[in-house]
């Protein structure tokens, strides 16, 4: 009854103002100021639920509680529901849905001055760094030109591999920067890395441009060191240091899902997954994204917790191993913890020949306290 009240005496009030010759038009909107999309895209089977968690669940959960003004979009993985979902699955044929959907979320949100942080694990990485290449090569629509129609659009000028200079000058911002793209060790491809598989899967993953074009600021990637399947090969940026975005790929400890934080119910890996999680948030922090003083007490880490493997589950049935290259690129690093852990590994080894009369060309050097740009290093032990 109060809430009817109000309306018709409202409405009486706007009449008697008009034939008075006053202002009935409502007041103008505060200037909302600078805001910050976090576009959140997860890997295979990654969801919001306890089960199927990863590191990009986390941070969304984590944003969503602790920086309210930030605006945070998360998009699951491909699911699997039934057997007819493993052909999805394995040729990696929803993830341009999953950037579609990202994209139109972020041309109804964007606005001039804005920053855009892009996220993601695996292949969601890979759906990052293509969303970052589609807004790179094709532009980011308006709010009033972001209809399903136009975002098609925008799809079909990205798969042509053009820069379409009258749809971008009719529809799109002229310039949407991203403030940093931010991975969890990038797939090489949508496709499982098989003669069948690889053939059936190419025409969908050719177009795709997963490099940092020049509307990208900093792009940072997390890697897994002790990942030796070759169908989850890493995809790096190559930085040969004349562009203006600032590149860091990092080598943490652990496999593909140690550093994604896909554990399933392996609560005690979860200290070695929060490793490359705080370092991540740690570089959004830098770049200005706002979070509360002392968040990272609530991701306690361990360089020395236990790894998910990776030949559980499904790893089992891939047989063929391969470790990977370290050091091909200049941007690369071993993160700290891995100095650590491996500091600590030969400390057992110098104390255990120590106690058994050591050689003296086997006595332990001082280890830097600035690990270099590392060029081919051999792969420490997990």
């Amino acid at each position: 009854m109060v809430g009817l009240l109000h309306r018709v005496f409202g409405k009486w009030r706007q009449r008697k103002a008009s034939a008075a010759g006053g202002d009935t038009s409502p007041p103008p909107r505060p200037a909302r100021g600078s805001v910050d999309h976090v576009v959140l895209l997860d890997g295979t089977l990654g969801s919001l639920s306890q089960a199927h968690l990863t590191s990009i669940g986390m941070i969304y959960r984590f944003l969503r509680r602790a920086s309210p003004r930030a605006s945070v979009y998360y998009g699951k993985g491909l699911q699997y529901r039934e057997w007819r979902d493993l052909k999805d699955i394995w040729l990696g044929w929803g993830v341009e849905a999953q950037i579609l959907r990202a994209y139109g979320w972020l041309a109804m949100r964007y606005r001039p001055g804005d920053r855009i942080f892009l996220i993601g694990y695996s292949r969601g990485a890979f759906a990052a760094r293509s969303l970052a290449g589609l807004i790179e090569r094709v532009g980011l629509l308006r709010k009033d030109a972001a209809t399903e129609r136009n975002v098609e659009q925008a799809w079909r000028h990205y798969r042509a591999e053009v820069s379409p200079v009258a749809f971008r000058d009719a529809l799109c911002h002229p310039s949407a920067p991203i403030e940093m793209v931010g991975v969890f060790d990038t797939v090489a491809a949508l496709g499982v890395r098989l003669p069948l598989f690889w053939t059936m899967s190419a025409d969908r993953v050719r177009f795709h441009d997963h490099r940092l074009g020049r509307s990208v600021r900093h792009g940072f990637q997390a890697l897994a060191l002790h990942e030796t399947r070759p169908v989850l090969s890493p995809l790096l940026w190559n930085s040969d240091g004349s562009g203006a975005t600032r590149i860091e790929q990092v080598w943490f400890r652990g496999c593909h899902a140690d550093v994604g934080g896909q554990l399933a119910d392996y609560d005690a890996a979860r200290p070695l997954s929060n490793i490359p999680l705080v370092w991540m948030l740690e570089q959004a922090e830098a770049l200005g994204l706002t979070l509360p003083a002392g968040w990272q007490a609530g991701f306690p880490c361990d360089p020395a917790a236990p790894s998910v493997g990776s030949w559980g589950g499904w790893g089992k049935f891939f047989i063929m191993r391969q470790p990977r290259r370290v050091g091909v690129d200049g941007s690369e690093r071993l993160h700290e913890s891995v100095r650590r852990r491996k500091l600590e590994w030969w400390i057992r080894v110098g104390t255990g020949l120590k106690r058994r009369g050591p050689k003296p060309e086997l006595a332990l050097a001082p280890y830097p306290a600035e690990a270099p740009m590392i060029r081919q290093v051999a792969v420490p032990r997990a």
